[in-house]
């Protein structure tokens, strides 16, 4: 590579390209709450885990990626009756949050009928990742962060829950903090404490005590507590959980997560709380307390949410809260965006081109530009310039050329997304042309076949997938086989012709898609017989297809279906398409 100077002036021929925004976007969701799932079974507890499961249509904030928050009933609750949206209301109203960040919301339904009320064993005195409902609940948080539709960031996982659910947030946070950023524990019960012990705090208990059991279940993670934020929320006028816990518990995460902190002065919370901060040696922000005024055993859902039930829409908009807590203080994850390439562009005058660009950093200041050319004379300049914009010339032999222009953020390293140069011409325009005919043939769930006919004077053949060349060197032959992809994506290649060393121009794309790697199978048996496999479930004594929610007909031994399994955890009724 040639660097030669900057140049100051454009040349006539201008190539100009906007940043591609497709580039830095997730798959949208449905935007609504999907039907009941099921999910793993529990063999301590007893049946399966089902729930639901809101997927936002809206984009991500941080970091190109989705955040995932798993919400816990309580005691005498339900996921369809307490947490999700109903007709009337907006249940524990984490729909609005979720649409704001762009974040995937778990509903589950506590397997079994523990303590006669449908509760969480969050009291178990021996917790452990691969049973009972801490298995269940953390097999479910693998399920999501394994699918590449939900492009889930797994340093953004969060946990949050009521009573019952607000001790099982605890455990899960202590049991597994590699896996859960934050959590937000609603009236919990600490570790250590059983389903007795709820209305008062036992004699010698205290935040050490519930510290030390934290601190055992985490094990060998016990170096993950240095990057897990805590959020404690409780009601003044609780006489189900005793309020004395709420402090407990902030105090116990503390203590697991070493070191001296320094508290905050208490600020008001909309709708009747204040919020004690608690910030780390470096500053950080790592546990809040919020006591609720006047607020009894409930969720604090805030306006719209349920109003009964355990659930108050009178006050404190918790799940507001504690995304904001979440978002702005994770350690785990870029809290500010990455910055965002502007424009950027390519002029050619003679055997010297110029390329140019600018980008917007939320951080501050861009560190640097990182140049990227294929043609005859390669380019990979990690350092083109600095700041808002910069001007950059190479000298480069005849030929065609296409490329990227990437920022990088000074203040928090990342890079931006590609703004993508399109092919310009060096020189005077090759002789040999591309190549024509190009098509896709068969596809796999990582690999898509191509072929083209040949073109008149070439010795070799190019290939590019998404306007970056694939191919290290020429092909002699004039089919190719593109593998390692990633399953159930779109891709779009063209080739070019290379002749005594010179490359023509770019084909005409060809967009082609891998396969998802699954395939469709089909059982035949009684609706009952779909339920206990885990194909269907029940609801009212009527069978409804997992994954689709297609009425079955009834739960019994008499009404046979056949199910086609589409796709991962999808049935239809019917047979394979």
């Amino acid at each position: 590579m040639a660097i030669n100077k900057v140049f100051g002036r454009c040349a006539a021929s201008l190539v100009l390209c906007l940043p591609v925004s497709a580039l830095a976007q997730v798959q949208a969701g449905p935007g609504a709450w999907s039907g009941n799932q099921t999910w793993g079974a529990d063999s301590v507890n007893g049946g399966n885990l089902s729930g639901y499961f809101y997927w936002p249509a809206s984009q991500p904030v941080l970091g190109g990626k989705r955040a995932l928050v798993m919400v816990l009933h309580g005691c005498q609750q339900t996921a369809a009756g307490d947490v999700i949206d109903s007709g009337s209301d907006k249940g524990f109203n984490w729909k609005a949050v979720a649409d704001q960040y762009g974040a995937l919301i778990l509903a589950p339904n506590a397997t079994g009928n523990v303590a006669g009320s449908h509760c969480w064993d969050y009291s178990i005195s021996k917790h452990n990742r691969a049973s009972g409902h801490d298995g269940v609940l953390l097999d479910l948080v693998g399920r999501f962060l394994a699918d590449a539709r939900y492009a889930i960031d797994p340093n953004q996982v969060y946990v949050t829950g009521l009573s019952s659910g607000g001790g099982q947030t605890m455990a899960l946070g202590c049991l597994a903090p590699d896996v859960f950023a934050g959590i937000g524990i609603n009236a919990g019960p600490p570790p250590g404490t059983t389903i007795l012990q709820i209305g008062s705090v036992p004699s010698g208990f205290s935040a050490s005590t519930a510290a030390g059991k934290c601190s055992t279940m985490a094990g060998a993670q016990q170096g993950k507590f240095a990057t897990q934020i805590a959020s404690v929320i409780w009601g003044s006028n609780d006489y189900t959980v005793a309020p004395a816990y709420g402090p407990i518990d902030a105090a116990a995460m503390r203590i697991a997560y070493g070191g001296v902190f320094t508290k905050g002065a208490q600020v008001p919370v909309p709708g009747g709380g204040s919020n004690t901060p608690y910030t780390d040696s470096t500053g950080k922000l790592r546990t809040s307390e919020i006591v609720v005024t006047g607020m009894g055993h409930a969720w604090p859902a805030g306006p719209g949410g349920q109003n009964g039930h355990f659930v108050d829409a009178t006050k404190v908009n918790y799940p507001a809260f504690v995304m904001d807590f979440w978002f702005k203080n994770n350690l785990r994850a870029h809290v500010i965006a990455a910055p965002v390439m502007t424009a950027c562009k390519a002029s050619v005058s003679g055997n010297a081109a110029t390329i140019s660009g600018a980008a917007a950093d939320a951080g501050g200041a861009i560190a640097s530009y990182r140049v990227v050319l294929d043609g005859a004379t390669p380019v990979n300049d990690a350092q083109a310039g600095s700041g808002a914009s910069f001007s950059i010339g190479y000298a480069l032999a005849n030929g065609y050329y296409s490329g990227t222009v990437t920022a990088t953020s000074a203040a928090t390293g990342q890079s931006s997304a590609p703004c993508m140069l399109p092919q310009f011409l060096v020189g005077p325009v090759p002789p040999v042309q591309p190549p024509t005919g190009l098509q896709a043939g068969s596809a796999g769930a990582s690999s898509i076949a191509l072929s083209w006919s040949a073109a008149k004077g070439a010795s070799g053949y190019n290939l590019y997938r998404n306007g970056s060349r694939l191919t290290p060197t020429p092909l002699t032959g004039t089919a190719y086989t593109d593998t390692g992809l990633a399953p159930s994506t779109s891709y779009t290649y063209q080739a070019s012709s290379v002749a005594d060393g010179v490359e023509s121009g770019l084909s005409a794309g060809v967009a082609a898609s891998t396969t998802s790697g699954f395939t469709c199978s089909t059982v035949t048996a009684s609706n009952f017989a779909h339920v206990q496999a885990g194909r269907a479930h029940d609801s009212g004594g009527y069978a409804f297809a997992k994954g689709s929610n297609q009425n079955m007909g009834l739960d019994n031994l008499f009404y046979i279906q056949t199910l086609a399994q589409t796709s991962a955890g999808y049935h239809v009724i019917g047979s394979c398409p």
